[in-house]
């Protein structure tokens, strides 16, 4: 069942098309990566979904409500984790979650509990008296959490969560993320991250350019752009002759050298034409010290879909 749909989704800034024509659904009780370098439209089709930036063309519902026509119920629905801090340093951190309670409408005994609910979850709760201007950068993410989960929303949205935190709130953070959809929370997920969105996410999306370039699983994607295991050999060294005859082997897509000593291929059908890569190297009377079978990544599918990295521009 698809919770959120994007149809035809067009976002403009002057003669600069940010979101074109997106067209998405996201089924309820996924975890939705969404990968993209800066200007790709991702915290533009993020902000357009939460309601902050209103549509040039197309339309979003969230549980069956426009944005556009039923806002309130759509926020209603929705928890927000900003990239940016939305917490107020000289408020304690218990004040900061009962505010934003307040602003869903949350009252009386539900409100206490819900608010001490989020704070225990997010690991704050010995700090729920104390201020987030003492705070570490990992508490502060923290915290900014606790603030958009307290109303237990069907959808929550974390924008690059993780920035500028140390490894043990990133873990942390992650960990939350899996909880929160494990409780029936659906997650949008950004992330500069290949790691964390390969970790975390049962369908990935990938975007370029305002366009939506794919999605799916890891694997139906690396399926779609026809990426192969790579083979990492390495010998004490590759003569020129050695490298120019694996190099062009009619069943070698795709050759780099790495140094002297490494060389990165991708064979077709690569167990049966390996032998001919191994005689080749007798043949030249090299030895084999290594040989590493490397599975496609994110990070390769990433560039062969976009032709750049994800941090480009970063």
């Amino acid at each position: 069942m698809a919770l959120v749909e994007f149809k035809g989704v067009v976002k403009r800034y002057e003669t600069n098309i940010s979101v074109n024509h997106l067209n998405l659904e996201i089924t309820q009780g996924e975890i939705f990566g969404l990968l993209g370098p800066n200007g790709a439209g991702k915290s533009t089709t993020i902000h357009l979904l939460a309601g902050l930036l209103s549509l040039d063309g197309g339309e979003i519902t969230l549980d069956g409500y426009s944005t556009a026509k039923n806002p309130l119920e759509v926020k209603r629905r929705l928890g927000l984790v900003p990239q940016e801090l939305a917490i107020y340093p000289l408020l304690t951190a218990r004040e900061n979650v009962t505010f934003f309670a307040r602003l869903y409408g949350l009252k009386g005994s539900l409100l206490k509990e819900r608010v001490e609910e989020a704070l225990e979850f997010t690991g704050l709760q010995k700090y729920a008296k104390d201020k987030p201007q003492s705070f570490s950068g990992g508490m502060k993410r923290r915290l900014n959490i606790a603030c958009s989960i307290m109303h237990r929303p069907k959808l929550i949205i974390m924008d690059e969560p993780t920035v500028g935190i140390d490894p043990q709130s990133r873990n942390h953070i992650l960990e939350s993320v899996k909880k929160l959809n494990a409780m029936g929370s659906t997650i949008i997920y950004t992330s500069h991250y290949m790691e964390e969105v390969e970790a975390i996410s049962t369908r990935i999306g990938i975007m370029d350019q305002g366009k939506l370039v794919a999605h799916g699983t890891k694997e139906e994607l690396i399926q779609q752009a026809g990426l192969k295991e790579r083979l990492m050999l390495e010998c004490n060294r590759f003569t020129e002759e050695a490298a120019e005859e694996i190099r062009t082997h009619p069943r070698i897509t795709f050759f780099q050298r790495r140094e002297d000593s490494k060389l990165e291929l991708v064979l077709q059908e690569s167990q049966t034409y390996l032998q001919d890569i191994l005689f080749i190297l007798s043949k030249h009377g090299l030895a084999l010290q290594k040989l590493t079978r490397v599975e496609p990544d994110l990070e390769s599918l990433f560039l062969s879909m976009t032709g750049h990295t994800l941090r480009d521009g970063v």
